[in-house]
């Protein structure tokens, strides 16, 4: 389990000072525990946020007092993405919970190695329910069954951890093969005869008449 040292925060703290120290502003809260704002350090919180993502248990100890939670948000810089302020949720003991976690794509399918095709994601995280000791940090998808473009992936079919139930609908496609698309030749427009006009060098072909001698351009009258 991770755990993290803070310090109540005074809301009259100049925040751009605050960041400037080390230190980052955060808040947690719950159902039955309320909104209580926090300092931390900053290069601790990216540690742990790195370990745990949004999934992962978190011990906050404020002095002698302690809570376990569950990272629920993380605001980030707009131009550098250095988190700035983070929202913890504290979970109650004994009851589990519904959160999103991550899917990862492993393996090798038949369909993009031998057939060409291009894996679609339909779904990039997963509904599922658990107590917080049992939170996976992600759950795995193993490609290798997709065999053909007819294959697919469905939410039923995960292998997920002991102790984790899933919420996602079982029917819900997780993943499946797309074809590689058709190169179509581009086909020469058919050339129309009739509007090309053949003159042969130094022959005018009159109708009727067979072959006259060309005539030459009058000169113009001085």
């Amino acid at each position: 389990m991770l755990i993290l040292e803070a310090e109540k925060r005074d809301l009259k703290l100049d925040l751009n000072k605050l960041r400037k120290e080390g230190k980052m502003p955060a808040v947690f809260y719950g159902k039955k525990t309320e909104s209580t704002p926090i300092t931390l350090s900053h290069k601790e919180f990216v540690k742990a946020w790195h370990k745990a993502g949004e999934s992962g248990v978190i011990t906050i100890k404020t002095g002698k007092d302690s809570v376990d939670t569950l990272i629920k948000d993380v605001n980030l810089d707009p131009v550098t993405d250095i988190p700035r302020h983070a929202d913890f949720y504290v979970f109650e003991k004994g009851k589990k919970l519904e959160l999103d976690v991550p899917l990862v794509f492993v393996g090798i399918s038949p369909a993009i190695k031998d057939l060409g095709g291009s894996l679609v994601r339909a779904l990039h995280e997963i509904k599922i329910s658990a107590d917080p000791q049992h939170i996976p940090h992600e759950v795995s998808v193993d490609i290798s069954t997709l065999v053909d473009f007819d294959s697919q992936i469905l939410a039923g079919s995960l292998k997920l951890p002991t102790g984790v139930v899933l919420v996602e609908k079982e029917g819900e496609v997780v993943a499946a093969i797309a074809k590689p698309r058709e190169e179509k030749e581009e086909e020469a427009a058919p050339v129309d005869l009739s509007t090309i006009e053949v003159v042969k060098k130094g022959k005018v072909e009159v109708e009727g008449e067979g072959e006259a001698p060309a005539e030459k351009p009058a000169k113009p009258a001085k």
